[in-house]
């Protein structure tokens, strides 16, 4: 495929798509820490409320948290399934919502993040609102390609900023403020 891209501009776009493939990529390893985070946080508290299927629906449940919401859906309906037929009350019912409650507000506010954000070279909040704002923009297709998305747009910003302090017109402004700021 390399033989397609003008010879001319053929470094800066493998120094690019280099960049780009490690940032993704650490953006799977992320994201892998944090389906195995969710599955051990969901299986110790449905161990604690005393479910008996704990290691399976919370494991489960982390394996398909890759799709947002669609792991915690998942698990809370095994989860709750399964404190009616074990228990057969509300109180424990609770406990499950408690546990999930948790382990959503943990995978929002520290998971993703710190272990997907700091990866990828983006600040948590960053994160947040690259999630959101996919989610806002193209509904639940957003929301997966959000997080990646925002990964390469930096990739490219971050060499637009490189070429731009590198190049002879931001030597030239630099100029031109030294000699304004050396004359006062």
């Amino acid at each position: 495929m390399g033989e397609l891209i003008p010879r001319a501009y053929y470094d800066t776009v493998h120094k690019i798509s280099k960049y780009t493939n490690s940032v993704l990529s650490a953006f799977l390893r992320g994201q892998l820490s944090v389906m195995l985070a969710l599955g051990t946080i969901y299986t110790i508290g449905l161990w604690i409320v005393g479910i008996d299927l704990s290691l399976l629906i919370g494991m489960g449940a982390g394996l398909v948290s890759f799709v947002p919401y669609l792991g915690a859906i998942t698990g809370l309906v095994g989860g709750v399934i399964a404190a009616l037929v074990q228990f057969g009350d509300i109180m424990h019912v609770i406990y499950v919502l408690i546990v999930f409650s948790i382990g959503q507000l943990l995978e929002g506010m520290v998971l993703t993040p710190w272990l997907v954000g700091d990866k990828i070279g983006l600040h948590p909040v960053a994160v947040i609102f690259a999630v959101l704002a996919g989610g806002q923009l193209f509904g639940f297709v957003g929301v997966l390609l959000g997080l990646p998305l925002a990964a390469v747009v930096m990739v490219l910003l971050r060499h637009i900023h490189q070429k731009y302090v590198t190049s002879k017109l931001y030597d030239r402004e630099h100029k031109k403020i030294e000699e304004v700021s050396g004359d006062a």
